[in-house]
This record gives C-alpha cells, structure tokens and sequence, in this order.
C-alpha cells in the first residue's frame, strides 16, 4: 500500500496560488522537497527547487550518455578502429607536441 501520509504531505492545491500563498509554498517546496500541485483532483505541475532540478537533468543527462556508450561499446567493430599513430599522422601532431601539452586530468 502506498504511503498516504507522504502523497498528502507533498500536495498542494492550486488553490494556495489564487489565495496569494505562492511565497509560501516556494518556501516549503525549497524545505521539503518537491510539491505536486493539484487542480480539480488531478495533477498538474510538480514544483522542484532550482538545486533538485539541476540534480535531476544531471542524473537524466548521465544516464543518457551512459546508455549511448553502452550502444556504441556493443556495436564496436575493432576493424573500424583507426590506431592513434594513423591520427596523430593525420593531424601533423608529432611526440614533441604531445610533451609539451598541459596534463589533462579526467574524472
């Protein structure tokens, strides 16, 4: 069985808004967390803080990336490959480039 304290707790009636309660609500969404705001029994929006939206499209971008990385890691066809001397060739870069760049680091 769903958690009804929780559904209740975070739902709003688009009521609060026309009562001019919207300061009020951007505060408890901000302190509780995202607020599903209802109109005539039925969701309409969900209110999320800049912070928990930012966090969300990070995780749906990541998954997403990981999701085509795993595609191209499962068609990789290693004689498609071309071997790092044929494009260091291709781009005129030679050793003494590659020393004198700046350390990368990748996380």
């Amino acid at each position: 069985m769903p958690d009804m304290t929780n559904a209740i707790t975070n739902t709003i009636s688009i009521s609060m808004f026309n009562r001019g309660l919207a300061g009020q609500v951007f505060e408890d969404v901000k302190r509780s967390g995202a607020k599903v705001v209802m109109k005539n029994n039925t969701a309409e929006c969900v209110l999320l803080s800049p912070e928990e939206y930012v966090k969300l499209m990070d995780e749906v971008n990541d998954a997403r990336l990981l999701a085509l990385a795993t595609e191209r890691m499962e068609n990789f066809d290693a004689s498609n490959a071309v071997s790092e001397t044929d494009v260091l060739k291709e781009l005129e870069i030679n050793a003494d480039d590659i020393s004198d760049a700046e350390k990368v680091e990748i996380e």
